[in-house]
């Protein structure tokens, strides 16, 4: 009967009294690294337009500045968690959060396109060293039954981050300059940092594992050289280019090399065997498909609502409050049907639903009533609560106790890789479709703007307002051309979509075990010893 009592012994009383104040602080540091992400996708048009407005942008780049932070983050991510485990989760997160604040900054200044893509990858090093550490922190504050209540809020963040995001990037965009976007994290770190020093409690691992330098070089230099490639094909309209193949290839290899040497390190920052888990890869691959079409199609409806549609970025953050309003509503109550239906139905079903809301998209065209657009946003953050939650639970239970911290971790790289990779090969999907409606309408252009021109919506109708009167007639074509282009990359996601579909209703367990969960209670109380 004495076992009650072990968790609040191992947590000290004064911490355990400010553990929501210190939620609190979590929160917030994990807001700017999702909030950032979230404005640069209403800010991305802006930025595309020529200066002074922009940076004049191209595609490519556009990809680049979101791959970017996205490959370094997914890259460094169990490297900044085992830091943390072995000289304390505060200070990685106090030193995460100044490297982050120093990186909005000199991206806010950026003078073009390449110094925006550095600067970002400098806020993505910090944001590593953030992510990781705030659900360690969490663990180590709240006892365990406080603990899945304490996940849920912390996530429900997340969406509210999401939510606020888009409309904070509209309001600066509509009164300040495009680099407000990045100098608006600046505020948010020094609060985040005054209070962190203040209220949160040090932690770590009293036997951490070793680094693994030449896994993370492999895993970064594997996957940068995989969605340059993919990137580098969509530009040139020519997935069969030598240079394209070389460099997919060369990152493929890499890849490879990295999950041999990992299979054979005594101290790997990715236990690939892990993935002989059928559960666990089927939750993981859920996870890295849905973000893949999402964020591909978020790339493009930004593009779809502004150029198209001709919305300001306010009223584009404003269209996008659905999907995050649907995943603050249900994501905390997703448990409610897994409880009921299982995992296997629930994350099917949330699969079905982001399949369905995909191939919407195809049907979208420029005189579209925009409630139905909302609908369809809304409908997309259900299915996503849908999945996230059931997966994540899984991904928890498929593995030890012990290996919670390397399994959340996991899940969260799967995420931000599969993100990176949609973004990649659908804005390459979305680029190369476009090239090839808009190329028979450039003919009366010189040929130095030809190629110009043709990169992008944006390209085509800045090259339009340069001419005057005379560029009024590319205006139309440009939009078809796009429209064309997201229907196509629309149905690409659609069929993304509907493999994780087949893959979580294959190999996804129907009900949690329940048994196994209070079996291994007393394990992690004599670990806690």
């Amino acid at each position: 009967m004495t076992t009650p009592d072990v968790p609040a012994s191992r947590i000290p009383e004064a911490v355990h009294r400010r553990r929501w104040a210190i939620l609190g602080v979590l929160m917030l540091s994990l807001l700017i690294v999702v909030l950032d992400n979230s404005i640069l996708n209403v800010a991305i048009k802006t930025i595309s337009t020529p200066a002074p407005t922009g940076l004049g942008a191209t595609q490519s780049e556009l990809e680049w500045a979101i791959n970017a932070y996205t490959l370094v983050f997914a890259g460094l991510l169990f490297t900044a968690g085992l830091i943390g485990d072995r000289v304390g989760r505060k200070k990685v997160l106090l030193g995460g959060l100044v490297v982050f604040g120093v990186g909005s900054a000199l991206a806010a200044e950026s003078g073009s396109p390449a110094q925006l893509i550095a600067f970002r990858a400098l806020m993505a090093l910090g944001a590593a060293f953030v992510m990781p550490a705030t659900l360690s922190v969490l663990m180590n504050v709240f006892e365990r039954e406080e603990q899945p209540k304490a996940i849920g809020i912390w996530a429900g963040g997340v969406g509210l981050a999401i939510a606020i995001g888009p409309i904070t990037g509209g309001l600066l965009l509509d009164h300040f300059w495009w680099g407000s976007v990045f100098l608006i994290n600046v505020p948010i770190v020094l609060l985040a940092l005054a209070l962190m020093v203040w209220l949160v409690p040090d932690s770590r691992d009293p036997h951490p594992g070793r680094l693994d330098p030449v896994g993370v070089v492999l895993s970064v230099v594997g996957l940068v050289l995989l969605v340059y490639g993919i990137i580098k094909g969509g530009e040139l309209a020519d997935f069969t280019d030598a240079t394209v193949l070389a460099t997919i290839a060369s990152g493929l290899v890499v890849l490879a090399a990295f999950v041999v040497f990992e299979k054979r390190s005594d101290h790997p920052s990715l236990d690939v065997t892990y993935f002989k888990n059928k559960v666990f890869s089927a939750a993981m691959s859920a996870i890295a498909l849905v973000f893949f079409a999402l964020m591909g199609v978020t790339f493009f409806a930004v593009f779809y609502t502004q150029s198209v549609r001709g919305y300001s970025p306010l009223q584009s953050g404003l269209l996008m409050l659905p999907l995050a309003a649907a995943q603050m509503i249900f994501a905390p109550r997703a448990r409610l049907l897994v409880d009921r239906f299982g995992n296997k139905a629930t994350t099917t079903a949330g699969l079905v639903v982001i399949a369905a809301t995909l191939a919407a998209f195809a049907g979208f065209e420029a005189d579209t009533p925009i409630w139905v657009l909302e609908v369809v946003f809304f409908l997309m953050g259900t299915g996503m609560a849908h999945i996230m939650t059931p997966t994540s639970v899984v991904i928890m239970q498929a593995l030890p106790r012990e290996k919670a911290g390397s399994a959340s971790a996991l899940s969260n790289t799967f995420r931000q890789v599969g993100g990176a990779l949609g973004i990649a090969v659908l804005g390459s999907v979305l680029s190369t479709a476009y090239r090839n409606g808009i190329e028979g309408k450039l003919g009366l252009l010189p040929p130095g703007l030809r190629d110009t021109a043709g990169e992008s919506i944006e390209a085509t109708l800045g090259v339009a307002a340069k001419l005057g009167p005379r560029g009024k007639a590319l205006v139309d074509p440009a939009n078809e051309a796009f429209l064309h282009a997201m229907h196509v990359t629309a149905l690409c996601g659609t069929g993304v979509a509907v493999l994780g579909a087949i893959v979580v209703a294959v190999f996804l367990p129907g009900k949690a075990s329940t048994p196994q969960q209070g079996k291994e209670e007393p394990e992690l109380v004599a670990a806690v010893e």
